[in-house]
């Protein structure tokens, strides 16, 4: 798609009136869907009853993409996972497990000592699982959330936590799917080693080092900005009036009638889908060898035939143990699943919007405006914050580095700059995106995964996003200007 077949600066409407609604009114279905309806508006020349109908279509369509299909239900498996993890007693036990451990380390269950091991732990976990990114975001999120509410952190908090260990370690440690998408599209730019390029782009990608370092600093230093240190000062797990992204019909069930608390019934179907994940990657993907075939594999393929057998597992042990049956199993899967159907709903806009803007050329739009300002100096930080905007518009960052890898590699070798350089700000601009947009799919997963409200989630972490976001624009100046 070239600019003239975009929707020009009319593009820029929908993502921009849903994401400003949601981080004014904190209504974020309801700005998503208007958002949505104002794009198909447009598109329909102004008529409503066509832009009405074609909006509901668009909710429709989302599901003719097997990817997004997969995803979604991969919510509501998820959901009967953490339901029937928590009625065993695996949740009570793995909480009396961890605390005990910690007591014989510090002196108090209240101690801020244990708050840093406790943090430490999930941001560590949630770095070392970058297979999967959402695999990354949902084990710490599902592990630490009844661990951290005993601290009384912040859902907020944890939820930032989970988000910074995933995307991030995804591009930096690239041999997951992540590695291979990118590889082929730095391929498709006629770069005969997109290994060799993309392991070098990644000792520039300076926004996924910089925002886990301001992570470990606060975690160490117990220092936050913004509103997450207003989220720290107030005392509860939640915001007053605050919406958490998963409901009290899966985050509240107490164990079955004589459960004994087991951590084992929490860490064993959690290691199963851990596990499965790189396995099933294997088994979608292509190639000579495993680790080709691995890079090549289906990520949400992987991630919903992970969960849904180790739903099966846990069925399977429970009732083995005698904690479970299979009919109050099933019961339990059940009052799970409809206690993520906000988060499914919430993904389905989501994806509707993103198609749309594909539609609408929003991505593609903002990028041809923006090139004719770059000059080889300036190039490295316009192509960082041009590729933010996008992400954070349309809520892909898959999306942005197909939109901006292509623009960014001629660029630098019209300007005769690395194309490393130019590589790892269009990923790392991408991955800005993930964690401010209100519409992006990891961010979602890690408010429902923490039990967050999901604006507040997006809220609090802006600060420490536009933090190193503002660091790495600097340091891609210095850059532009020694090497231009």
């Amino acid at each position: 798609m070239d600019i003239s077949q975009t929707a020009g600066w009319w593009s820029l409407l929908p993502p921009v009136l849903a994401i400003g609604l949601a981080l004014l009114t904190r209504q974020v279905f309801l700005s998503l869907g208007l958002g949505i309806a104002s794009g198909y508006l447009i598109l329909a020349g102004g008529n409503p009853i066509t832009a009405t109908f074609d909006t509901i279509d668009a909710a429709v369509a989302v599901f003719s993409d097997a990817g997004n299909t997969r995803v979604i239900i991969f919510t509501l498996v998820i959901g009967a996972l953490i339901a029937l993890i928590q009625r065993s007693g695996g949740v009570a036990g793995f909480i009396e497990r961890l605390l005990a451990w910690l007591d014989r380390r510090v002196k108090s269950a209240e101690s801020k000592d244990q708050r840093v091991l406790v943090e430490l732990f999930a941001l560590g976990m949630g770095l070392l699982l970058f297979i999967e990114s959402n695999i990354s975001i949902l084990t710490v999120g599902t592990l630490f959330r009844p661990v951290t509410d005993k601290l009384g952190m912040p859902r907020e908090k944890l939820a930032l936590i989970a988000d910074t260990g995933s995307a991030p370690s995804c591009v930096l440690i690239p041999f997951n799917a992540w590695g291979a998408y990118l590889m082929g599209l730095i391929a498709a730019e006629g770069l005969s080693q997109p290994f060799s390029q993309l392991i070098q782009a990644a000792l520039f990608n300076f926004y996924p080092m910089l925002i886990i370092v301001i992570l470990l600093v606060v975690i160490l230093t117990r220092r936050d900005i913004g509103e997450m240190k207003t989220a720290e000062a107030r005392g509860t797990l939640l915001r007053e009036g605050a919406v958490p992204m998963i409901s009290d019909e899966a985050s509240d069930i107490p164990p079955a009638p004589g459960a004994t608390p087991r951590a084992l019934n929490m860490i064993m179907p959690i290691l199963t889908m851990v596990v499965l994940v790189p396995i099933f990657l294997i088994m979608t993907g292509e190639g000579d060898s495993w680790f080709a075939r691995m890079q090549d594999g289906s990520g949400s393929s992987a991630i919903l035939y992970s969960t849904s057998i180790a739903v099966a597992l846990a069925i399977i042990l429970y009732k083995a143990q005698g904690v479970l049956g299979v009919r109050e199993s099933a019961d339990t899967a059940i009052k799970g699943m409809g206690g993520m159907l906000p988060l499914a709903i919430l993904m389905l806009l989501a994806f509707a919007l993103g198609s749309l803007c594909r539609t609408l050329g929003t991505g593609v739009f903002t990028a041809e405006v923006t090139s004719a300002f770059l000059s080889p100096a300036l190039m490295p930080a316009l192509v960082f914050l041009i590729s933010c905007f996008v992400a954070f518009s349309t809520g892909t960052s898959w999306g942005t580095f197909a939109i901006m890898i292509p623009i960014a590699v001629p660029l630098a070798a019209s300007y005769g700059i690395d194309p490393s350089l130019a590589i790892a700000a269009a990923i790392g601009g991408g991955v800005f995106g993930d964690h401010c947009s209100p519409t992006s799919d990891t961010s979602i997963i890690a408010s429902m995964a923490s039990g967050s409200d999901h604006i507040d989630h997006i809220r609090t972490q802006l600060p420490y996003a536009l933090l190193a976001g503002g660091v790495t624009v600097a340091a891609y100046l210095v850059l532009g200007f020694t090497y231009a």
